[in-house]
This record gives structure tokens, sequence and C-alpha cells, in this order.
């Protein structure tokens, strides 16, 4: 019982990011009118937050290993809380800084708690990431709507308020967490991570295979998240409408991963994420050629095949990363996560604007059949089942 109390203070140190990320970067609009920016200044706010993670993530990790698991945590968090405060003594026009600042704290906060996550659980991992992630998700549905309440009601410094108490709340729940080990045992560690090693990871024989399915599988949740509303408007959908579909489609990819990772647990983890990869992959692929409940159905469907990924690929790098390099391990998975969240949306916008919205889906769908497709036939999966178990 211990181990999920401590899971569940993880779980929400997940959601700290979650809901930090999204409570500005879907408020924005007010904030660019009263300033007086334009769409580029948003486009900027939002990706400078996802610029932050992407490359602080791995040194957070490599710190982690270096250093210790629970002090780089505690620094995360304290470095959001700062971080979300410095918009109420700074120039609101400075902005940017803020976002730049507390995605740094995120990225610590974020591959920590997942490392931990694995080091807790050496057994029903998968179920315990499928909870980390569903928790974790839970920020993105509640930050859009109480972001909104609350600049409505006390103004936009009041998400910052709010955004730093949420993290100082967690903060204080991680002081609970048990102490790392000896730190002057594992100096005398000969495997201890050096700065070569960290770098060596991003091109890790045994690893690369799941970072790439982590790449396609955010391409797909930038295409359903944010182009399906895009699609749903050209066939007439309202706002409301549209809403209540993407609505739909992030509750499934929620609600499966707790499920998906305690199957993953039961059979091979590589099986769940092939499989999760390949119904989200058709899904996406035929969903601009459906309307109606055919349509919420096969966007429920890529849901939870964009679920089922996330959760097993978290799993199968905690399997495959050296102990003395799970932090590390864990950082560079990370990493790769942001850069799909970044790249998948601009690859996608840039065939929808050519070609049109259908062509985006296509594609997307077919790329990630095309790698999966590479990835079977070249028995890299395979390579992970025999590292993972055996």
């Amino acid at each position: 019982m211990k181990s999920y109390w401590y899971l569940m203070i993880l779980a929400l140190c997940g959601f700290v990011t979650s809901f930090g990320a999204h409570i500005v970067a879907t408020n924005l609009p007010p904030y660019a009118k009263a300033i007086g920016a334009g769409a580029f200044v948003i486009g900027l706010l939002i990706a400078v937050y996802d610029f932050a993670e992407l490359f602080a993530k791995p040194l957070a990790g490599f710190m982690a290993d270096r250093r210790g698991m629970k002090l780089t945590l505690l620094v995360g968090l304290s470095i959001f809380v700062a971080g979300s405060l410095l918009f109420l003594i700074i120039d609101p026009k400075l902005l940017l800084l803020v976002r730049f600042v507390q995605g740094l704290g995120a990225a610590a906060l974020s591959t920590v708690s997942i490392a931990l996550v694995a080091k807790y659980f050496t057994t029903g991992r998968g179920r315990a990431f499928g909870i980390y992630n569903a928790i974790k998700g839970a920020g993105y549905v509640i930050a859009p709507v109480l972001g909104g309440f609350l600049i409505h009601a006390y103004g936009f410094g009041m998400i910052f308020i709010v955004s730093a108490g949420v993290g100082a709340f967690v903060l204080l729940l991680s002081l609970l967490l048990p102490r790392d080990q000896n730190r002057n045992e594992s100096l005398e560690d000969d495997d201890e991570i050096t700065l070569r090693q960290f770098f060596l990871i991003f091109k890790e024989s045994r690893l690369l295979p799941v970072y790439a399915v982590i790449v396609i599988n955010m391409f797909l949740v930038g295409i359903l998240f944010g182009f399906l509303p895009v699609y749903l408007y050209g066939i007439g959908y309202t706002p409301f409408e549209s809403g209540s579909v993407v609505s739909v489609a992030t509750l499934s990819y929620l609600f499966v991963q707790p499920l998906a990772g305690h199957v993953g647990d039961k059979i091979e983890t590589q099986t769940t994420v092939v499989f999760g990869l390949l119904i989200a992959a058709l899904a996406i692929v035929g969903i601009t050629f459906t309307s109606g409940a055919i349509l919420i159905a096969t966007a429920i469907v890529a849901g939870i095949g964009i679920g089922t990924v996330w959760t097993n690929s978290d799993a199968l790098i905690s399997m495959l990363a050296k102990q003395s390099q799970l932090g590390a391990s864990i950082g560079a998975a990370q990493s790769f996560k942001e850069f799909g969240d970044m790249v998948g949306p601009l690859l996608v916008g840039l065939v929808t604007q050519v070609y049109g919205v259908r062509a985006g889906f296509v594609s997307c769908g077919v790329l990630a059949l095309g790698c999966l497709v590479v990835l079977v036939r070249s028995r890299a999966l395979q390579g992970v089942k025999t590292n993972a178990h055996g």
C-alpha cells in the first residue's frame, strides 16, 4: 500500500506539468489581446514551454542519476513554483521568460517522477504507469476550464497563483517520498553514468525502436487533438459539437491507460505497443472518411490506441534501461516525446495547408503504419522482448 501512496504523489507531480502547461496555453488569447500580440506570439508562448522541456529533460535525468532522484524532483518543483510566481513581479510582456522557467522546472519533475515510478514498481510496472499517466492527463482536462473561470473572475495573473499553489502543495507531499540510497556508495559504483554515456543513450540500440515508436505516437497525438477540430469545423460541426467529440477522444485516451498498462504486465509489453500503434494509425487514416456516430467511435479507437502506446512505451524504456542510467534514459525518451510533440503538428499542418485536412490525417496514419512495418520486419521489437523479459 505504501508504494501506491508514493505513486499518487508522483502522479500529482505529473499533474503539475500538464496542468501548468495547459492552464496557460489554452487561455492565451485574452493575454495576447491585452498586450496587443498576434497569433505568432501565442504560438511562441506555447512552444517555449516544450522547447525548455526538450533540452532539459535528458539533463534532468542525468543529474538525477548522479545526484539523487528525490533531490532533483524537489528542485524541479521549486523551480516551477518560482517560475509561476515570477509573473506577478515582472512586466507581463515577459511571459515568455516565465514560460521558459516553468518548462525547466516541469522537465525535471516530470522526468524524475516517471523514473521513480519505475524504481518503486519492479512488478506491476505497466499498471503503475497507466495510473500515473491517467492522473497526469487529468491536468489537460481540468486546466482549460478552470483557467477560463479564473481569468474571467480574477484576471490573468490568478492562473499563475493557482499553478504555484498546486506546485507548492505537491512539493510538500514529495518531501514524504523515501530518501535516495546513500550517494557515497553510488559514487563508488563503476556503472554510474558518465557524460559520454549520457550522450550515447540517445543512440542506444536497445532503446532506438522505442524512441521511434514514441515520436510516431506523438505525431498521432498532435493530429488527433490538434487537427480533428479543423476537420469537424470543415464538415459543419458547431464548436460545442466539435469540443464534445474531442473530449470523448481525450477521455478514451486517459481511461484506457491503467487497463493498457495492466494488460502489458500480463502479456509481452511490446505486443500491446504494436497493437496500440496499429489501431491508432488505422483510425487516424479512416477518421476523415466518417461522420456521425462512426466518426465518434473512430476517434475513440484512435484515443485508445494512442493511450495504449503512451503508457507501455514508458514501461518498455524503464525495462530496457540500466538501473544506473534510468533517469537519463527516461529523460532521453521524454525528449523524443517533446520532439514529436513539436515537429508532428508542424508537418501535419504543412500537409494540411497544401493538400487539405484529409491528406494530413491519411499521411500521418500511413507514416505510422510504415514505421510499424519497418520495426516489425527488422525484428527490432523482438530485440526489445528479449532484453526486457530475458
